[in-house]
């Protein structure tokens, strides 16, 4: 259950909004079109630094976004009904910029989006790096942290930068996740009269805070002795700070396969320990979601810091006891109990929150939780299965096989009604 486009919440305009994106060459890098926009609109909305850049001849009412953008989007909008509205963007206005915002508010229809070339094309053009195999992570209004999601050894990224300060604190969050030798250049000014590169590496990043508009070009290189972190679950157990109260790698990776994460999904994590399995579903794709509800505080701050460490801030931490912490929160597409399994009412309320077609794993290494599971098998099927791991160790002069306690799994997706009208 992917979340959808939420509803417009302003009454749509007599005329659309045009939003045009214009870059740092300014008035002379638009197209007709965005000119003519521009030209007759009688309210002019966009950043200080891009209501500069327009000649006399666009006599609208230059309104500057305050600070937060964001909550003030209604506000202007409704404001300044009925009138010829023009909305400022840079570059393209739908690539993490403010047409996602308009769109949300006033529905596609209410808009005449006239785009520009984004920096992130620009970029890619000055650097030579084909656009499909480039990545993009935003830092606009985004925790630096969901950087560290992106690093993988070889590849391209282009960072969005939130200002002139933004380049230093990459260098810095590179060489604490073992990305020192990462090539770094910052492209300023793109497009513009005043374009510059400044070059080096996140090791030895010393360039003092230049232009705030910029985006940072990393060639990511890891360093000999840092962990390889993959793009698949499964990531080493040392990725991870924890107590003893963590699902193992081998049986993360089969539990994750068994959720099978989708863009946009949400999961609930719960007992969640040290939160891998919370991590590893949010590390699938950026727009993937998970709450994770953990009753111990220390471990629930531990849950939070891993979460910043392995690059998925958004991950939300829920502190307090299932199944009472579960009241309130939004509908799950798939549900993970590591945890608490025996606790009254548990497993009922998590299989009553999820939708039909929702997903339930439920993971014990306990008797009791064993039989719990084999129970709710028989009554609405899916998979049992016990997944057992062992290790090869040292045995004298020998080697031998260290058994780990084997996991019972319990897998089951929810059915879809048999009747119309059903729940």
């Amino acid at each position: 259950m992917s979340p959808a486009s939420p509803p417009p919440t302003v009454p749509p305009p007599a005329a659309p909004v045009s939003v045009v994106g214009i870059g740092a060459d300014g008035w002379a890098g638009l197209t007709g079109p965005a000119r003519s926009a521009l030209l007759v609109a009688e309210v002019l909305i966009g950043a200080e630094r891009q209501l500069r850049l327009l000649p006399a001849g666009c006599e609208g009412r230059r309104v500057p976004w305050p600070s937060p953008l964001r909550p003030a989007v209604r506000g202007l909008l409704t404001a300044h009904a009925g009138r010829r509205i023009a909305v400022l963007a840079s570059g393209d206005p739908m690539f993490y910029g403010i047409g996602r915002a308009l769109t949300e508010e006033l529905g596609a229809g209410a808009l005449h989006v006239v785009p520009h070339p984004s920096s992130v094309s620009y970029a890619c053009a000055r650097l030579g790096w084909p656009l499909e195999d480039t990545g993009t992570v935003t830092l606009v209004g985004r925790p630096l942290a969901r950087l560290a999601a992106a690093l993988h050894h070889g590849r391209r990224l282009l960072v969005l930068s939130a200002d002139a300060a933004t380049p230093a604190a990459v260098a810095a969050l590179l060489r604490d996740r073992g990305f020192g030798p990462s090539r770094m250049r910052v492209l300023e000014q793109l497009g513009g009269t005043d374009e510059d590169c400044l070059d080096g590496t996140a090791a030895t990043w010393t360039h003092p805070p230049g232009d705030p508009l910029n985006i940072v070009a990393v060639d990511c290189r890891s360093a000999p002795d840092t962990p390889r972190l993959g793009a698949v679950p499964g990531l080493p157990d040392t990725a991870y700070e924890h107590d003893g109260q963590l699902t193992k790698r081998h049986v993360r990776a089969a539990t994750l396969g068994v959720l099978a994460p989708a863009p946009g999904e949400l999961l609930w994590d719960v007992g969640g320990g040290s939160g891998s399995i919370a991590v590893e579903w949010l590390r699938t794709h950026p727009s993937c979601r998970a709450i994770t509800v953990e009753r111990d505080p220390e471990r629930a701050e531990r849950i939070a810091r891993n979460a910043d460490r392995l690059g998925v801030p958004s991950l939300r931490v829920v502190t307090g006891a299932a199944p009472d912490a579960l009241a309130g929160l939004p509908v799950p597409d798939a549900v993970f109990i590591g945890g608490g399994l025996t606790a009254p009412g548990l497993l009922d309320a998590c299989w009553d929150a999820l939708p039909a077609g929702g997903r339930l794993v439920a993971n014990t290494v306990t008797l009791e939780s064993e039989a719990l599971l084999a129970d709710r098998y028989r009554t609405f099927g899916g998979d049992l299965v016990r997944l057992a791991v062992a290790h090869a160790v040292p045995v004298g002069g020998f080697t031998g096989w260290r058994q780990a306690m084997p996991v019972t799994q319990w897998s089951v997706r929810k059915p879809f009604p048999t009747h119309p009208g059903d729940n």
